[in-house]
């Protein structure tokens, strides 16, 4: 059974709420009380971006696991809970939506400790904390808790008030931005390129006749037609073309970290003290 040290403990601790499966729901919001023993009914649970939606989870059958409170329930069947404005008060209608959601019996009670159970002719429902401030036995009730004074709001606790504020908790989630993907495709450039080629060429040449070539010169008739040809020959280029290997494309991710602002409205309660003059008669 969770009491209201557990409670105390856990909030004093920024504690999380659990689901069955062991994932976090989210962090431990406020806490709603039966009016009658006082015990813990119901808990709020911070969920969706940054905390700003609360969800009610009933204590019923939740047991505490350090700092945080393990719930019999799913994580998705708490998101899944029927939207209930945690303004401090739960009236028979939603906790009856609440009920019948969580599937448990018991619907209709208020368990909130600022709900009235009732109100006589009088308007002195102590439970409910309401009184008439009139009643001497009421204030008489209420001192001899060991207070200072009454709370004239609802049910005296002790003899101090909690401030609280909100404290802005932020945190980041990862999501798809884009897409990168390599594509290999086809084009088509002109290469030059420059290579030496040679030719042969004819060219004459006249030697006199000396007596070293006078017997082949002499040889034959004296007289004669004759021809006497040489085949040329030269160099023309020739292309062939390969295909070879030159690299390795992959894609590779890096992580940039960059700061970033973020703003947001959190509340703070305010206490101020008010002096009251009575004047005498």
């Amino acid at each position: 059974m969770i009491t209201n040290e557990h409670i105390d403990r856990l909030l004093a601790g920024h504690g999380n709420v659990v689901g069955t499966d062991g994932d976090k729901i989210g962090g431990v919001g406020q806490v709603y009380a039966d009016d009658n023993g006082g015990q813990p009914t119901w808990v709020t649970v911070k969920t969706g971006l940054f905390g700003t939606r609360e969800s009610f989870v009933p204590l019923e059958g939740a047991r505490v696991d350090g700092d945080d409170i393990v719930v019999p329930y799913t994580k998705d069947q708490v998101k899944d809970a029927p939207g209930v404005d945690p303004d401090g008060h739960l009236d028979p209608a939603e906790e009856d939506r609440l009920y019948q959601h969580y599937s448990l019996n018991g619907g209709g009670q208020r368990t909130y400790t600022d709900t009235t159970t009732g109100r006589d002719d009088r308007d002195t429902t102590i439970a409910g904390g309401y009184r008439d401030t009139t009643d001497t036995s009421a204030d008489r009730e209420y001192d001899a808790r060991g207070t200072v004074g009454h709370d004239t709001s609802g049910p005296t606790t002790d003899d101090a008030m909690t401030r609280s504020e909100e404290r802005l908790n932020v945190g980041t989630e990862r999501q798809a931005t884009g897409r990168a993907r390599l594509r290999k495709y086809v084009t088509t450039e002109n290469v030059t390129k420059t290579v030496p080629v040679q030719r042969e060429e004819v060219r004459v040449e006249r030697e006199p006749i000396t007596d070293a070539n006078r017997d082949a010169a002499l040889r034959g008739p004296d007289i004669s037609e004759e021809e006497h040809e040489v085949i040329l020959h030269e160099e023309r280029p020739v292309v062939d073309k390969e295909t070879v290997p030159v690299e390795r494309v992959r894609l590779d991710k890096d992580t940039v970290t960059e700061q970033e602002t973020v703003t947001e409205e959190v509340r703070k309660e305010r206490i101020d003290t008010d002096e009251l003059d009575e004047t005498r008669r």
